[in-house]
């Protein structure tokens, strides 16, 4: 896997994820899909389609399973119902 480090704020370097990696922003409770960096702000969009919103990489962490699963049976369900192309 290639990742990065970016500086955030002066403090340590925050691990990069791969795009596509599912992560949680803790400050809004929701799973995305880590799309880059835009400037100091990650960019996650929502697993099952929607407008990408960017959060700070001290609230972003990494999806557990559950999380995942969740993620995968909410767009699985958006999908059939025609939601998602």
């Amino acid at each position: 896997m290639s990742a990065q480090n970016v500086p955030t704020d002066g403090q340590e370097p925050a691990h990069v994820p791969d795009p596509g990696t599912l992560m949680v922003d803790s400050s809004r409770d929701r799973v995305g899909e880590f799309r880059g960096v835009a400037g100091p702000y990650w960019s996650l969009r929502p697993t099952n389609g929607g407008t990408e919103w960017e959060a700070e990489p001290e609230h972003v962490r990494p999806a557990d399973p559950i999380e995942r699963l969740q993620a995968e049976i909410a767009r699985c369900n958006a999908r059939s119902r025609g939601e998602l192309l």
